[in-house]
């Protein structure tokens, strides 16, 4: 992740990882923006519930957000051409351990809440079928809010979120990048390894978002 790419993620983070970065409604007929916005209904509601402490929230939204994504195409996404350099067994590890590492990443920040909303500005075509869903978190106006897209893409009749992108810096370009170094390096055993390493510490292979 270059320096610039951190400044952007960092400008989102407090709320971003509490609104449940990677999360959504994929059920029925929805559309990619109901998808998105029943995100911000389940999310938010999590989040104001007095009755809840930290953990218990961190647990409800992970639980929206495991439902939402396709961890499946995401995983291929990160990890793009050295896919084909996994065998079964180490793509669905990779595939439970990236998905830990999100929560890991992105799910600390569930105290930053401070009544943020989120707002739908409307839908774009990409290739593949895939619906870009354009948001914004509004924090007070102006240059505090962030402007956030969710790519999404249908699978079983379902729209899945399959990327997010804060200010123009896409999750999954930034974590490929990564993931290429690291590979070329050792291979998928050594990334399989940083993920499991990272995981039990509690530590992040992305610059973590400020508290």
């Amino acid at each position: 992740m270059t320096k610039s790419s951190r400044g952007t993620w960092k400008r989102a983070s407090e709320t971003l990882a509490a609104l449940g970065l990677l999360a959504g409604v994929a059920l029925g007929q929805s559309t990619p923006a109901q998808v998105v916005d029943g995100l911000a209904s389940q999310v938010i509601g999590v989040l104001k519930d007095a009755a809840l402490d930290s953990d218990q929230k961190r647990t409800r939204i992970e639980a929206i957000a495991y439902e939402a994504i396709d961890f499946q195409t995401l995983s291929k996404l990160v990890v793009a051409r050295n896919w084909a350099k996994f065998s079964p067994a180490q793509r669905q590890e990779f595939e439970q351990e990236f998905k830990r590492h999100l929560s890991v990443t992105y799910g600390r920040n569930v105290d930053s809440y401070k009544n943020e909303k989120v707002q739908i500005l409307g839908e774009r075509p990409e290739a593949r079928g895939d619906i870009t869903v354009q948001s914004k978190l509004v924090r007070g106006g102006g240059s505090e809010d962030v402007l956030v897209d969710y790519r999404l893409r249908q699978r079983d009749g379902q729209w899945k979120i399959i990327d997010v992108i804060v200010e123009g810096v896409s999750l999954v370009s930034n974590f490929r990048s990564q993931f290429q170094d690291i590979v070329a390096q050792g291979g998928p055993d050594r990334l399989l390894t940083l993920l499991r390493e990272k995981n039990a510490s509690g530590e992040s292979l992305a610059p973590p978002p400020p508290v």
